[in-house]
């Protein structure tokens, strides 16, 4: 009987839905690139908003597949859509970007909660899995980013740069700040130059170093263990002289 051969389109949904930690991840990646274009002005703010929501349900959809509670992030979430949507139509209201940062903030630590719970789940490194490593790490940078905006916004001042120091700084030049701290590459040129902004760095730090430590590490292990397994399976079955062993978490990446 002949197979039956699925559309591309069909192919991709399918890929995508076995893993939403990837999509989760390529989504926020792209957002690195598009940002820049957007702009902190008018329409720019809203399409960032827009982007953001985007965001925001690919994250409650990881979150679904992880033995996290999906109530606890829809919570978070729906006052987090809520905001975005204030936040875009009254830009300039302090309060309001800062509720909207500590809501954002708490919505994605969660969702990085939810993750890691997720790959220390079982001791499996399924393909999904190895995919939430990544997407893990940039939530927990877009969740620091907030921080640093609801940072600046009750203690002004907190972040200075090269350029217009005696500015706030943008959402971009956070979520710079985020990512080069987390990552610990150092390269950026904004800096914390209060107690305030200096000790929520080191708290995001030390985060990194014991994600590294922590996540990363066991994951690395994980698939290092499945692939000895593996092969170990194959050489036993060319020796007896049967048919190789299927890989149960290839055939099953969500396991």
């Amino acid at each position: 009987m002949a197979s039956v051969k699925h559309p591309p389109v069909r192919k991709w949904y399918d890929a995508a839905r076995n893993t939403p930690s990837a999509v989760l991840l390529f989504v926020q990646l792209a957002g690195i690139v598009i940002y820049p274009f957007l702009g902190d002005e008018g329409l720019g703010r809203a399409a960032v908003g827009v982007f953001g929501l985007l965001v925001l349900g690919l994250a409650v959809a990881a979150v679904r597949m992880t033995p996290a509670l999906t109530w606890v992030a829809l919570t978070l979430g729906i006052p987090v859509v809520a905001l975005t949507l204030i936040e875009g139509v009254m830009p300039d209201n302090e309060g309001v970007v800062l509720i909207s940062a500590v809501f954002h903030a708490a919505f994605y630590f969660y969702t990085a909660y939810a993750l890691i719970k997720y790959m220390f789940e079982d001791d499996h490194a399924s393909r999904d899995e190895l995919w939430a490593t990544g997407s893990t790490f940039t939530v927990v940078a877009w969740g620091f980013a907030y921080v640093f905006v609801a940072v600046q916004i009750v203690w002004p001042g907190s972040f200075v740069a090269a350029v217009d120091a005696d500015e706030a700084r943008t959402w971009v030049e956070l979520l710079f700040l985020s990512v080069t701290t987390l990552s610990s590459t150092g390269l950026s040129d904004i800096v914390p130059v209060t107690p305030h902004g200096r000790s929520f760095v080191m708290l995001e730090q030390i985060a990194g170093m014991l994600y590294l430590a922590l996540v990363v590490s066991r994951m690395v292990a994980l698939t290092t263990l499945r692939i000895a397994s593996r092969h170990a399976a194959e050489r036993e079955a060319a020796r007896k002289g049967e048919p190789p062993p299927i890989d149960d978490q290839q055939e099953h990446p969500l396991k």
